[in-house]
């Protein structure tokens, strides 16, 4: 992972972080639950954009790495992986 990226999502999971434990207080404030919900989703979405810096950032170093290499082996096993991924992250 580039340096720029590393630092960029540390700081986004750092801002995720304190959403987190906002949820939490809101929990114990009895805030009101649509309200609870929609910063729920505000976090959930906010996860998903490191999830695909993350990706990105995979297919653009390991995968075209494995590509480069011409180790037909590695080259399947990093597809493979890339696939079992994406299968989870669409569910």
């Amino acid at each position: 992972m580039s340096k720029d990226s590393k630092s960029a999502n540390i700081k986004k999971l750092n801002r995720i972080e304190g959403q987190v434990r906002g949820l939490a207080r809101m929990l114990e404030e009895e805030r009101y639950c649509i309200d609870i919900v929609t910063q729920i989703e505000a976090v959930r979405a906010a996860l998903r954009r490191v999830e695909e810096d993350v990706l990105r950032e995979h297919v653009a170093h390991c995968v075209e790495h494995a590509i480069a290499s011409g180790d037909k082996a590695d080259q399947r096993r990093k597809v493979a992986e890339l696939m079992d991924v994406m299968g989870r992250v669409a569910r």
